[in-house]
């Protein structure tokens, strides 16, 4: 490679914590960065009301006094946040620790931004100079091995009267550590499986292939994609296989540490315009559902990218040119969301041809358009959103 190199730099500075059974140690580690400490989570459910106790135990355990905050809502919202502010200020907290999917670790890093900061959340998204070093230390505990913030610097948050998915993304949010436990993810039904370990596989695909990967992520992405190719179907299969578990909970985390340097591309820009416009659609269903038209968009834009990850999930092309492996390779995807259960269109989640307009019109709000081989216009991405209203056979 020599000086062909471009120059790059790499910032992760969350501790990683991993192992099953990890979940049990959360105490000592918050312990580190505080004494009051505000557990956010969903509202507690039977499948996740052990995993509650059990790090609420370990925090008390550990000397810490716990306030708990459990109105975590999914495309969480301004206003859920400024509620969880409100109890973070009057509790005292002094650490924040951030239990469940990415809506809960999202919420957690807003809710340590809101407590220590004048105005709302809202005033800190990613175009502004951001949240200062007063920001509440964060802990994050994942419980569904997909959206990896868990090691990112990044928060979405929802306005709700204006439709609008935005983003804190600043380095004083990154977790100081995660606590990635496989045996945390084992209570995930089916579809939420599927749907955030196809977000992994997102992550890590779209840093890899983004104007701003670096060698680096590139390495990382494609450890990844391998473990997502082999074991989200044997996770979706079998909620019980401990080996695909802890496969997805490592690749989950390095999907973060992918996306928290360079970032993703078109599919997320306008996922998240989904849910901004159509909260009750998940981000991963968001994914899946644009994915068959994007991959056909982007992929002579990056040849040489599709094509390694084509090979990926098609052995079979492994004598095939960078051409045709990349061509292939959008319907190995499909084939893919296909086995996950995720073959899909909008108008499967009740999102209509309204809303398809409205989305595409604010796709350019949030620049990770910017970082796809191929960037589209306004026009391009409504026909684009279009051609995933009805999800046929192919594509």
């Amino acid at each position: 490679m020599g000086m062909s190199m471009k120059d790059f730099n790499y910032f992760a500075p969350t501790e990683i914590v991993y192992g099953a059974g990890a979940v049990s140690r959360a105490g000592a580690y918050t312990a580190a960065y505080g004494q009051r400490a505000l557990l956010v989570t969903v509202p507690a459910f039977p499948a996740v009301a052990a995993l509650y106790a059990t790090v609420k135990e370990s925090l008390e355990a550990a000397g810490l006094a716990v306030a708990h905050f459990d109105g975590v809502i999914p495309n969480p919202t301004v206003d859920v946040v400024a509620d969880g502010v409100r109890v973070a200020r009057a509790f005292g907290a002094d650490v924040v620790v951030g239990l469940g999917g990415g809506s809960a670790m999202d919420t957690a890093k807003a809710i340590a931004v809101g407590a220590t900061h004048p105005g709302t959340v809202w005033d800190y998204l990613h175009y502004t100079a951001g949240p200062t070093a007063a920001t509440l230390p964060i802990v994050c505990v994942g419980t569904t091995a997909g959206t990896g913030s868990q090691t990112t610097p990044c928060a979405v948050i929802t306005k709700t009267e204006s439709k609008d998915k935005s983003a804190i993304w600043h380095r004083n949010i990154f977790p100081k550590v995660a606590i990635v436990d496989p045996e945390a993810t084992m209570t995930m039904p089916p579809s939420v499986t599927a749907q955030t370990g196809f977000d992994a596989f997102c992550h890590n695909f779209e840093a890899y292939l983004s104007v701003n990967s670096n060698p680096l992520v590139e390495a990382l992405a494609l450890d990844a994609i391998k473990r997502v190719v082999q074991f989200l179907p044997r996770a979706v299969t079998d909620g019980g296989d401990r080996e695909a578990r802890a496969e997805m909970a490592w690749a989950d985390t390095l999907g973060g540490l992918t996306n928290a340097s360079a970032g993703v591309t078109l599919p997320h820009g306008l996922g998240m315009q989904v849910g901004g416009h159509c909260p009750h659609v998940t981000h991963g269903q968001a994914l899946a559902i644009i994915y068959p038209a994007f991959t056909r968009f982007t992929y002579p834009s990056a040849v040489a990218k599709f094509a390694a990850v084509g090979r990926i999930f098609d052995p079979s092309l492994a004598q095939a040119s960078d051409e045709c492996a990349a061509e292939q390779s959008c319907i190995a995807i499909d084939d893919f969301l296909k086995r996950i259960g995720l073959w899909i269109g909008f108008q499967d989640v009740n999102v209509t041809m309204a809303d398809i307009r409205q989305i595409a019109d604010c796709g350019q709000v949030l620049g990770d358009y910017k970082n796809n081989p191929r960037v589209a216009t306004i026009d391009e991405m409504y026909a684009l959103l279009t051609a995933c209203y009805e999800r046929g056979e192919r594509p």
